[in-house]
C-alpha cells in the first residue's frame, strides 16, 4: 500500500511540474485579453506598452500593417490591431490601421466586426507611407509593423528596413514628447524591420525601453 501512496505522489508531482511548465511558456496577456490567447514573443513589449498607454492617456493611434488573421494570429503575428483595437474602446481612444493588402485589410475587418470594435478601429486600404503623410493630427502611439521581412534574403531585408525608417520619417513631425513607438519583427537575421529605424531614432533623442523581439521606444 505504501509503494501505491509513493507512486500516485510521484505521479502527481510530475504532472504539476509538467503544467507548470506549459503554464510559464503560456504569454498570456489576462486579463486585458482571454487567457487563451498566446501572445509568445511579444508578450513582454505589449505588456508595458499597455502600462504607458494608461499612464500617458493615450487617444490617437496609429498602426502599420494590419493584423489579417486576427486574434488567430495571436502567437504568430502579434493581433496587435485587435490588442491595440481592445485597447482604445476601454479608454476613448481610436486606433488607425493602415495596410496595402485589400485581403489583410478584410480579415482584419471581420476580426474587428467579430470583435465590435468598429467604433474604435479605423482600417484604412493604400500605401502605409503616403497615409502616414496625409495623416495631420498628433499620434499619441505608433506601432510600425509594414511590409512583411524575410529571414534569408537580403533584398528584401533592406527593403523592409528601408520602408520603416520612410515610415517614421512620414509622421515624426506629428510625435511628440510622449509618443510611445513600438516596431515589431526586430529580433530577426540582419536586425528585423527596424534596424537602421532605431540608429536613426537613437540618433534623434529616442531611448529604447525595451529590446527584445519587439523594440519600445520613447523620447529621452
Amino acid at each position: 500500500m505504501i509503494y501505491l501512496q509513493i507512486l500516485g505522489a510521484l505521479i502527481l508531482l510530475a504532472a504539476s511540474i509538467h503544467y507548470g511548465i506549459q503554464f510559464a511558456r503560456h504569454k498570456s496577456l489576462y486579463p486585458f485579453m482571454p487567457f487563451k490567447y498566446n501572445f509568445r514573443r511579444r508578450r513582454i513589449t505589449f505588456k508595458k506598452t499597455l502600462e504607458l498607454l494608461d499612464q500617458r492617456g493615450v487617444k490617437t493611434m496609429i498602426e502599420t500593417g494590419t493584423s489579417r488573421k486576427g486574434l488567430a494570429g495571436s502567437r504568430s503575428d502579434g493581433a496587435a490591431t485587435i490588442v491595440f483595437g481592445e485597447w482604445a474602446q476601454q479608454h476613448g481612444a481610436h486606433l488607425h490601421s493602415v495596410d496595402i493588402s485589400e485581403a489583410a485589410i478584410e480579415g482584419s475587418r471581420e476580426e474587428v466586426e467579430r470583435q465590435e470594435l468598429q467604433d474604435s478601429v479605423t482600417l484604412h486600404l493604400g500605401d502605409s507611407v503616403s497615409f502616414l503623410q496625409q495623416f495631420e493630427a498628433q499620434v499619441d502611439f505608433l506601432y510600425l509593423d509594414s511590409y512583411d521581412y524575410s529571414r534569408t534574403d537580403l533584398e528584401i531585408q533592406g527593403l523592409s528596413q528601408e520602408h520603416h525608417l520612410k515610415e517614421f520619417k512620414a509622421i515624426e513631425d506629428r510625435l511628440h514628447e510622449q509618443t510611445i513607438v513600438l516596431i515589431d519583427d526586430c529580433g530577426l537575421p540582419g536586425g528585423g524591420k527596424g534596424k537602421t529605424l532605431i540608429e536613426y531614432m537613437r540618433a534623434n533623442g529616442w531611448r529604447v525601453i525595451i529590446d527584445a523581439y519587439q523594440v519600445l521606444l520613447l523620447r529621452s
